[in-house]
């Protein structure tokens, strides 16, 4: 082990790596969601891994808050602790190690079977003198990961959790908040969204509850932070942020999915007239200029929707429903701004 420590210490590549994740989380400040995914996007390109979990203890149960590779689509899934090697290193408070998942007592498959996961090495994410979560590097081959691949998974533990340390700063209400909302909007991020979004189309929930989902694209970011600068973009995703918000009741999930794009979850759509009168109200909200110091910049906004269940009985078959939907609205928009070009020029 010790050869494995100066491997490790001494190999420029993962020291460049590690400088490299240290800027990037300097970046992030106390925007711990932004240090989570920073993590997992990270911890693949330097290890046998093909993807990275972040998971937090919540209760009984562990819950995805961050994922890349073969494990994104488990994004804000929820395992129980007693099921789960992550909960039993959570418990333990040390790195624990499958080689084949298949034969080992301790795993139930769930999740990890379903993304053809065979190895998994977790690690413990210590927060002020308690284990609240854990990092998981995981590969489809049996025997994936080398003594190296472990020592890179404690280092960047170490940086996960000192970044708990400093943003939380040993509120667990306010750690809790770090990990599950945006810090440009305050809206909930994509972890929270996915979490709560699997939670209400649970196919063992008792009843089922007809739910609406909106997919929501800004329209001209790019062009906003090309010739206003940064500022202005960041200005302009906060208002729509806001404008977003004002429409679905408190109940409802507003969340920003990344970039320029938002998520809403709409509990209690009777049926899809419902859906399309909010769609509209929303398009109305959203399609509005708005002022940034003294310059009028102007907002639009593609929305798609669908509705569960009749739109798909699952996360993936609703999200790709409303994703199709959205960019139908974006190319209608398009097809009749250059329409609208086109007369503009035959007039003059």
């Amino acid at each position: 082990m010790a050869d494995v420590e100066r491997s490790v210490s001494t190999d420029p590549f993962i020291l460049m790596e590690i400088i490299r994740l240290q800027t990037e989380i300097a970046k992030h400040g106390l925007d711990l969601s932004g240090v989570v995914n920073a993590v997992v996007e990270r911890i693949p390109t330097i290890t046998n891994a093909e993807g990275a979990i972040v998971e937090y203890a919540e209760g009984d149960e562990m819950v995805f808050r961050g994922a890349s590779g073969i494990t994104r689509p488990l994004l804000g899934m929820r395992i129980k602790r007693d099921a789960s090697l992550s909960g039993r290193c959570v418990r333990e408070g040390q790195i624990l190690r499958s080689d084949d998942i298949l034969t080992d007592p301790r795993i139930d498959g769930g999740p990890c079977e379903q993304a053809g996961i065979r190895s998994i090495v977790v690690a413990p994410l210590k927060h002020d003198g308690s284990t609240v979560g854990a990092v998981k590097i995981v590969s489809t081959a049996t025997y994936a990961f080398t003594a190296r691949d472990v020592r890179v998974l404690e280092l960047m533990s170490d940086l996960i959790a000192a970044a708990m340390f400093y943003a939380a700063r040993n509120e667990t209400n306010a750690l809790y908040l770090q990990a599950t909302h945006d810090s440009l909007t305050g809206l909930a991020n994509r972890s929270l969204f996915f979490d709560r979004l699997r939670h209400r189309v649970s196919p063992g929930r008792r009843q089922i509850e007809h739910l609406g989902i909106l997919i929501i694209d800004m329209d001209g970011l790019k062009h906003v932070n090309d010739n206003c600068g940064h500022r202005a973009g960041d200005a302009a995703i906060r208002e729509m942020a806001l404008r977003i918000s004002r429409i679905p009741r408190k109940t409802d999930v507003v969340a920003r999915l990344g970039g320029d794009e938002f998520g809403v979850i709409l509990g209690e759509i009777s049926d899809q007239v419902d859906l399309l009168a909010i769609v509209e109200r929303l398009s109305r909200e959203t399609d509005q200029p708005f002022r940034f110091e003294d310059r009028t910049l102007h907002l639009t906004a593609s929305i798609g929707h669908a509705r569960f269940p009749d739109d798909g009985s699952d996360v993936d078959a609703l999200l790709e429903a409303a994703d199709r939907s959205m960019y139908e609205m974006k190319r209608t928009r398009t097809l009749r701004s250059s329409q609208s070009e086109l007369s503009h020029k035959h007039v003059f």
